[in-house]
């Protein structure tokens, strides 16, 4: 079983909603939990955790994968994403009934490897969760999503930088094109200027799509 850090609900009480950040190659939990404190006072009942990828990764000091990379074809992706699958559903399904919630009060976000994660495991759970974030990434196996590869369709949004040297901004627009025309919702930020990284534009969106799609989730049924 994965973990890693975790940030309660600036509230106090119960978590009301959860976010489940996903690190990048060779990053690790204590890395992205950073985006958190960004979060936190517009998400006063949302409870954050930032698990540690299942595998050390070879040359990364602290540093974890989710699968290990070799070449980014599609193939290796798709691979690599479903084997990592099974150890990310379990962490989410522990995490929810620790909580007693349920898919709708779940957002996952993710950054590069961990966007393809959140993009590969998200539209394949039994039921929606409340949306995906995905920071200067891709999707994984977009031919996986047609037919039943999707069982649900969250709302996503996605957000690069043009100038992103490791995952470029191709990628970023091929998936925007798979999402769409696989019936997802997607809304998409091209941050001008900016590598492989999350500008301040990117945080300020990110969190008014979480406080938009979990607030929403937070008022209506579980």
């Amino acid at each position: 079983m994965i973990d890693g850090p975790r940030i309660p609900p600036a509230s106090g009480g119960a978590a009301r909603s959860l976010v489940i950040l996903l690190h990048s190659y060779g990053s690790n939990g204590d890395d992205l939990i950073g985006l958190a404190p960004y979060w936190r006072d517009a998400l006063p009942d949302t409870a954050f955790v930032a698990p540690n990828a299942p595998e050390i990764c070879p040359g990364a000091p602290d540093g974890y994968q989710w699968w290990a990379i070799s070449n980014l074809d599609r193939a290796a992706r798709a691979a690599g994403a479903a084997r990592a699958a099974p150890v990310l559903n379990a962490f989410i399904d522990a995490e929810l009934a620790s909580r007693g919630l349920t898919e709708s009060q779940l957002a996952l976000v993710g950054f590069s490897q961990g966007t393809m994660m959140a993009l590969h495991v998200g539209p394949r759970r039994p039921r929606p969760l409340a949306g995906i974030v995905g920071y200067s990434g891709m999707v994984a196996d977009a031919e996986g999503l047609s037919g039943d590869g999707a069982r649900t369709r969250p709302p996503i949004l996605l957000i690069h930088g043009d100038a992103d040297p490791m995952i470029p901004s191709v990628a970023f627009h091929q998936s925007r094109e798979a999402l769409v025309r696989h019936g997802f919702d997607v809304e998409t930020h091209l941050s001008p200027g900016l590598g492989h990284s999350i500008d301040m534009a990117g945080l300020q969106l990110g969190g008014a799509f979480l406080v938009r799609v979990l607030g929403h989730a937070r008022a209506g049924p579980a």
